[in-house]
């Protein structure tokens, strides 16, 4: 970055080309749900049935029906354009979601919470993917796309730290259906308002040029295994957390804590970037992953919730950097017709993951107490390294060659 040039400069400059502030407005409310959707839908049920069991079980069916069709509503948005599945997909994610909260509410058998659940979680889109789709058709590969995807993650994480906290306390002070209306109020108008704007709308794919998937690609293969592995330890950090917080008699510092994650990644995120970097993409992408698991590594020799803090927040310095150029490969490694799909197959490794370090990091808690099961995430971390390192070769772009 240039002698004199603030941090902001580059942000503001993207802002000046038409149609942006639009589309990028838009797609923020309309991903907002994305950090609401599970902790709303999680609060209803366990008010309405009392069991924490049913709620998680919805939660989740909402959560993997999602990332398994995540990569197929992306394929389909790259062969058809984005306002003609955004809009049906949304309106189909509003009634489901309308459904669910009409079952419980009138006591309907259990099996029609999770077949509209499952209809939600289906039908939700992966915004955030085709918000990047849109700045890589507008930006090219040009080093604003750099600073573009990189305030796509600051968002992200704003997303992350405010959404929560919304839902929680729509649910717990207004009544246990406001989180998840809301949500659902600004998923629906966000998304058809990113639709409707047309002139920064990526091309569609012309016919027989969508055959291959971009899974198939080594490089977006070793990509989501590595996002797999990340998405392992927030969703057990997450969980850890709270268990570690109650452990030590400060249950409500729990979301305290994993805010300072999230600013932290925020912060990082808005310095990494407004820089202008030699280094290779791939270069960056394992060291980030490794200061990544350094920084998750002290949590389980912590005990004490005032000292943790500090530690998540250098554990989150290194999140955005590694989802901002982790995205940045994909844009480099996928053909432009297949990117939206490409971009979803990682939001579905993170959404597998998440899945599955909550689900091992609540029996690794009950056994063996939170602090041992900080290990978990740290395994996961160091994995997700071992991964990156021993694929590095597969993350070469194919036709731009970058410096080694």
């Amino acid at each position: 970055m240039g002698k004199g040039q603030s941090v902001v400069g580059p942000y503001r400059r993207l802002f000046n080309r038409p149609g942006v502030k639009g589309f990028v407005i838009a797609g923020f409310f309309g991903r907002m749900p994305m950090s609401m959707l599970g902790i709303g839908i999680v609060l209803l049920v366990e008010a309405l049935t009392d069991s924490y069991a049913m709620a998680g079980a919805v939660a989740a069916t909402v959560s993997v029906t999602f990332a398994v069709a995540a990569p197929l509503s992306g394929r389909l948005v790259d062969r058809y354009g984005q306002a003609r599945i955004a809009v049906p997909l949304v309106l189909t994610h509003g009634v489901s979601l309308s459904g669910l909260m009409l079952c419980g509410g009138l006591g309907a058998p259990a099996w029609t919470l999770f077949v509209t659940g499952a209809l939600a979680g289906a039908s939700a889109l992966s915004l955030g993917s085709l918000v990047r789709a849109r700045w890589s058709h507008l930006l090219g590969r040009s080093d604003d796309l750099h600073v573009a995807f990189s305030f796509e993650s600051i968002a992200d994480e704003v997303i992350f730290v405010a959404g929560p906290a919304l839902v929680t306390a729509l649910a717990t002070s207004v009544s246990p259906y406001a989180g998840l209306v809301v949500a659902l109020v600004s998923t629906v108008i966000g998304t058809v308002a990113f639709a409707m704007q047309r002139g920064t709308e990526p091309p569609i794919i012309p016919k027989g040029e969508s055959s291959r998937s971009p899974i198939t690609i080594p490089g977006v293969a070793l990509l989501s295994c590595v996002f797999l592995a990340v998405g392992s330890v927030f969703g057990s950090v997450d969980l850890i957390t709270v268990a570690f917080a109650e452990e030590h008699g400060a249950k409500a510092a729990a979301g305290l804590l994993l805010s300072v994650i999230a600013m932290g990644s925020l912060l990082s995120g808005l310095w990494y970037g407004a820089r202008r970097w030699k280094s290779s993409m791939r270069s960056r992408f394992v060291t980030t992953l490794g200061i990544f698991a350094l920084g998750v590594s002290p949590f389980a020799l912590i005990e004490h919730v005032g000292v943790m803090a500090p530690f998540m927040f250098l554990a989150g310095l290194a999140v955005s950097p590694t989802l901002i150029t982790g995205y940045s490969l994909i844009e480099r490694l996928v053909p432009a017709r297949l990117l939206t799909e490409g971009m979803a197959w990682l939001s579905t490794a993170v959404g597998f993951g998440v899945a599955l370090g909550s689900w091992a990091a609540g029996r690794l808690t009950d056994l063996y107490g939170s602090s041992n099961a900080y290990i978990f995430p740290l395994g996961c971390a160091l994995l997700a390294v071992a991964v990156g390192v021993g694929g590095f070769a597969w993350l070469r772009p194919p036709v731009l060659q970058e410096q080694s």
